[in-house]
């Protein structure tokens, strides 16, 4: 998630458990090590644009990893705050702290690699958006007002928000899975899984995925009470025979081309506008939409070493933002149908 939520979710476990005069430097160290995992992007090359995608969220995300990377927070931090605390309990709130950071991320839709280096699977639970207000700012009231008044009472009852709103993600994204298998029903399809992915800062609103004879279809869902569909778009998975029958099977975009299909697990489609550029249609400034975020550009001219491009658009006009708080409101737009994970 973004850094705030994760330095304040980290606050407020170290601060759960924090000696009366330490809760405010208890909360500084586990905010500190709940954002220190994130210092992954910094692993990067200026010649191989695909290599961030590989290091952001592994090693540093992994379970086996967070006994270290509290010790290394401990070691960079409890000399500046020695006189605050000792350094067991250092350790302690950076190891709570730095402990949130891996799973709190693996409850996003991007994928982190908590099994590393046993497994290189990208785990993604999908029960929270990257950016949640509502679920940010009530921690960041809770640890302030802890941290100023010395209560550990305080952060409790931040971690108790943090996993009552963790578990209504859940019970929506399954609310969500059922109607999008309602819909898939709907067109006389029979798909084997569908993703639901929440939409920027909110639980009400979903983006479904799934795969049928060799199409991507995406729609959005709002599950408030009932649930309304907003149909959307739908694109042929890539096959790379079809496609790119071009691209030299030893060659270094062949390979990019591999390595974006594991980051995206295997959710790969042609972009509708150029035929050289490869998308993830996971994500979309708006979830009934095949309008990529992201995807990796490739060249029929390139030399065989040449690497693939990493391309990023985010492109969200008044129109859209209009159509987004529609769906966020349950408005009826056009298309929008109320439906039943039953029917």
């Amino acid at each position: 998630m973004d850094p705030i939520s994760q330095g304040v979710l980290g606050a407020a476990a170290a601060q759960a458990v924090a000696r009366p005069k330490q809760v405010a430097v208890a909360g500084l160290l586990g905010a500190l090590a709940g954002m220190a995992p994130d210092l992954d992007v910094l692993i990067r090359s200026s010649v191989d644009p695909l290599l961030f995608l590989e290091y952001h969220r592994q090693f540093t995300h992994s379970i086996v990893f967070i006994p270290v990377g509290a010790a290394i927070c401990t070691a960079a931090l409890f000399p500046l705050l020695k006189r605050h605390c000792r350094a067991r309990d250092a350790y302690l709130y950076c190891l709570l702290g730095y402990a949130t950071h891996g799973l709190l991320d693996a409850c996003t839709s991007y994928g982190t690699q908590l099994y590393w280096p046993f497994s290189n699977a990208r785990v993604a639970w999908n029960n929270i958006s990257i950016v949640d207000p509502l679920f940010t700012l009530p921690l960041l009231l809770l640890v302030g007002f802890a941290a100023r008044q010395g209560r550990t009472t305080l952060a409790r009852a931040a971690c108790l928000w943090a996993l009552v709103y963790l578990a209504t993600g859940v019970l929506q994204r399954d609310r969500a899975e059922d109607a999008g298998f309602a819909i898939a029903r709907d067109r006389g399809h029979a798909p084997a899984r569908i993703e639901a992915k929440p939409a920027f800062a909110s639980l009400l609103l979903w983006k479904t995925v799934y795969e049928a004879a060799g199409r991507y279809y995406v729609d959005a869902v709002r599950v408030g009470l009932n649930a309304i569909h907003y149909p959307g778009e739908s694109a042929a998975k890539l096959s790379r025979a079809r496609d790119l029958p071009w691209l030299a099977p030893g060659s270094q975009q062949s390979r990019d081309l591999e390595r974006f299909r594991w980051f995206s697990q295997d959710h790969l489609a042609l972009d509708a506008h150029d035929p050289h550029f490869v998308i993830d249609i996971r994500y979309s400034m708006l979830p009934d939409r095949i309008d990529p975020l992201w995807g990796i550009g490739l060249d029929p001219a390139a030399p065989q070493d040449a690497y693939a491009r990493f391309l990023t658009q985010r492109r969200l006009g008044r129109a859209d933002r209009e159509r987004m708080l529609q769906m966020l409101r349950g408005a009826p737009v056009a298309g929008a149908r109320e439906i039943s994970p039953s029917q």
